[in-house]
């Protein structure tokens, strides 16, 4: 019979691993899933190791993490989660493209979500403090964040009547409904278009502009996050002013984000999995919501659209990058 045995990464390195070995050492494996790629998440690895080693719990040493990512194929998740279980995984950390997939594969194995929009909602757990099952985690959006990413968009480009908002196909439902909301009440005219590929995203900047848009705000998502390369490339190439939900699009050229740290959620995600391997249980442990928030501004970037930024909304910047 031949070894069975798998890749993982540790400190950027590719390691590989004899299954029989590992049982032989009861060192724990976690199952690490993106419903996107990994390759545009390599901030978010480093936040989940920096939790696991609050928790005690360093990857190479004393755990191993097996990596997985569906692509942005959905249908892809099936069978990676079951491929994860049949190691098998002491926990599982999905984001919140691949939570539904994951409740439905398991009702044992420890599940942490990372995002998604109301957990209570879509019957991931009972309640916030109690999930009461196998799946608990941090949501990293919040009520409101739609509608105060319009405002700071609209202070910083005063002169735009119709605003896009580009809206990930399987992304918040919950901030769409804010944004509109938001916009009802002081009679903003939007252009809400959903995008679910790259051929999607051309086409809705094309169309953006056609409309007569004068800026745009790109709501969360983990495709429109593994995107984030080509979003701001076609604001820059359009010269259309863009809010972003986070600050990594700002820091490669976009114009301003505003939101909670993704990357805290997923440090926070860390330190739940390290305690779950510890013994502690899943339905017990509350879900969290990251309550870290960044206003971050590119002052390079403004000064190329020819924008001011009025001094009392720069002073509400946690970050300005020049």
């Amino acid at each position: 019979m031949q070894r069975r045995e798998f890749i993982t990464v540790v400190g950027g390195a590719v390691t590989t691993w004899s299954l029989a070995a590992l049982a032989q050492s009861a060192t724990p494996v976690i199952g690490f899933l993106r419903s996107s790629s990994l390759a545009d998440a390599a901030n978010l690895v480093t936040a989940f190791r920096q939790g696991l080693k609050q928790a005690g719990f360093v990857e190479g040493q004393n755990v191993v993490i097996e990596f997985r990512s569906a692509n942005d194929y959905p249908d892809r998740l099936q069978a990676l989660l079951a491929d994860l279980i049949h190691q098998p995984v002491a926990v599982i950390v999905v984001n919140g493209g691949a939570v539904l997939a994951a409740k439905a594969a398991t009702t044992t194995v420890p599940i942490v979500f990372v995002g998604g929009d109301d957990p209570v909602r879509d019957g991931l757990v009972a309640s916030f403090n109690r999930p009461a099952g196998n799946l608990t985690g941090v949501v990293f959006t919040a009520a409101g964040l739609g509608g105060k990413r319009l405002e700071l968009l609209r202070r910083l480009v005063p002169k735009a009547t119709t605003i896009g908002i580009l809206m990930d196909l399987h992304g918040n439902s919950a901030e769409r409904r804010d944004v509109q909301a938001a916009a009802l009440a002081i009679q903003q005219p939007l252009i809400v278009l959903d995008v679910g590929s790259d051929r999607d995203i051309e086409t809705a900047f094309a169309t953006l502009v056609q409309r007569g848009a004068g800026a745009l705000v790109v709501n969360t998502g983990a495709f429109l996050y593994s995107r984030r390369e080509k979003l701001v490339a076609l604001a820059a190439r359009y010269e259309l002013p863009t809010s972003y939900p986070l600050r990594e699009f700002v820091a490669i050229g976009g114009l301003t984000s505003y939101g909670t740290s993704i990357a805290d959620a997923y440090r926070q995600a860390g330190v739940y999995t390290g305690q779950i391997i510890k013994g502690e249980k899943t339905g017990e442990l509350p879900v969290t919501q990251s309550s870290k928030f960044e206003f971050v501004i590119n002052l390079k970037t403004a000064k190329t659209l020819g924008l001011e930024v009025p001094p009392n909304l720069l002073a509400l910047a946690d970050e300005a990058i020049e």
